[in-house]
């Protein structure tokens, strides 16, 4: 069985994301607020499926174009695409857009209005994560076609020669006959070389293709010196200058690690080990009751390509060091000893998968009312994890979306170092939203951490997707 999981979990993992692959991100196109999601191709080339909902009522027109997030061609954008405006909702846009290569790419939409132009870009990952498979019904009917077309061929060509020259009313000499058999058995061969020939070109660019299909970096962990988390990297050969040591800080920290306790994933930890050599990161462990764990590793690549690993572990119990920094560790629950509680405006109607929605949280005192302290967590309002419960899911949302900043940077700005940080003002709501989509159906755990009085909380929900 875990087999089977780890098997799946290899699968799915693509993108910044493992089983979770659209792209979701609020934000503003100058003064126009947009909710964006973006659900990449999963074969190259494909096309991406774009929405766009805006809440501003005075847009008048919506562009989308692909563009590479690096290079030459992030400076030069193609003619965009215009978005078809949805005939029920006047504020709900959709489009597709061709992406004809791998790599990081970002999807930058346009928006016209009254109250002028924006623009807002969104990091997008395309890559191609299987090969498409016939349909059955598709693969039956072009045989049954390829089949006729060969009896037809040899039956023509078998024609041709025993009758061509004999005239109406007169029957194929037997040395017509003959001869027609041989040029039958002739062809039918021809045929079937063509068919041979066929299938070989079929499989070795099947082959060929397969070879271009994402494989995500390959994450061993393990134990050493009594209580150091070593996590060593390693590219599976897909892509000869993917590199392991070319990753950007992202909340000035080059990996966000989540740890959980297996099976029930009671308890949780958001750790940032450091990268020690090329390709190897290690932390020094908390104290951690024995057992066996899963971890969820994030990176973002100098590209902006992000991508999350996916391991396993069995730990004995660790007397640890105490946590520090932005390092934190909560168990499941969403109420505090000191009374702070996380309450979770659920639909009423419960959640769909491949839907779109906001996620909101409130953060409360122990009189019931919101807080008046709440801090930045790493630059964030907060930080949440969906994670399925059979762990063919998870992904680390922020509130502007599953987008990483480091990626989101990219498009920013030149610099890929700027946008980290981000400024503690006067006062924060005590309101926590993040946009996300369940990518499939089944059992979920959210944990989501929030900072108040210079404490790290972490409260975890559970819930049933349709």
């Amino acid at each position: 069985m875990r087999f089977a999981v780890l098997c799946a979990l290899s699968a799915a993992a693509a993108f910044a994301h493992i089983g979770s692959p659209d792209i979701f991100l609020e934000g503003k196109a100058g003064p126009y607020p947009l909710f964006l999601t973006v659900r990449p191709p999963a074969v190259i080339p494909g096309v991406a499926e774009v929405e766009i909902r805006t809440s501003a009522k005075d847009v008048s027109q919506v562009r989308i174009v692909p563009m590479p997030m690096t290079g030459p061609g992030a400076k030069f954008a193609p003619t965009p695409d215009i978005a078809s405006r949805s005939k029920d909702d006047p504020q709900f846009y959709t489009g597709g857009l061709w992406m004809m290569t791998s790599g990081s790419w970002q999807v930058k939409v346009t928006v016209d209005g009254a109250q002028g132009q924006g623009t807002l870009a969104v990091p997008v990952p395309a890559l191609a994560v299987r090969t498409q498979t016939m349909q059955l019904g598709l693969g039956i009917t072009l045989g049954v076609l390829a089949l006729i077309l060969s009896i037809g061929a040899v039956s023509i060509i078998g024609a041709a020669i025993r009758e061509a020259g004999v005239e109406p009313g007169e029957q194929p000499t037997p040395e017509r006959i003959a001869r027609s058999r041989r040029a039958m058995a002739i062809t039918a061969v021809g045929v079937a070389a063509i068919l041979y020939l066929g299938n070989n070109w079929w499989t070795a660019e099947a082959n060929a293709y397969a070879k271009v299909v994402y494989k995500p970096l390959e994450m061993n962990a393990s134990l050493v010196d009594g209580g150091i988390l070593r996590l060593d990297l390693r590219d599976p050969g897909w892509f000869s200058a993917r590199r392991v040591d070319d990753f950007l800080p992202d909340h000035n920290h080059l990996m966000h690690l989540y740890v959980l306790r297996l099976p029930k994933m009671e308890r949780v930890w958001h750790l940032h080990p450091d990268m020690t050599s090329a390709g190897v990161f290690t932390y020094a462990l908390p104290p951690m009751p024995a057992g066996r764990y899963a971890l969820y590793a994030d990176v973002v690549h100098e590209s902006g390509l992000p991508e999350t690993m996916a391991a396993e572990i069995d730990l004995p119990e660790l007397a640890g060091k105490p946590l520090s920094g932005d390092d934190s560790a909560g168990q499941e629950g969403n109420t505090f000893p000191d009374g702070t509680r996380l309450v979770w405006d659920r639909k009423p109607d419960g959640y769909t998968a491949r839907k779109a929605e906001l996620f909101t949280f409130r953060v409360l005192d122990a009189a019931g009312k919101p807080v008046q302290d709440m801090e930045l967590y790493m630059g964030m309002l907060g930080h949440g994890a969906f994670i399925k419960k059979d762990r063919t899911v998870f992904a680390h949302v922020h509130p502007s979306g599953s987008v990483p900043m480091a990626a989101l940077a990219l498009t920013q700005t030149a610099d890929p170092h700027a946008g980290h940080a981000m400024h503690q003002p006067a006062a924060l709501p005590a309101t926590i939203t993040f946009p996300y989509g369940f990518p499939q159906p089944g059992d979920y755990r959210i944990v989501v951490q929030f900072k108040r009085t210079g404490q790290v909380y972490t409260a975890t929900f559970d819930d049933t997707v349709r």
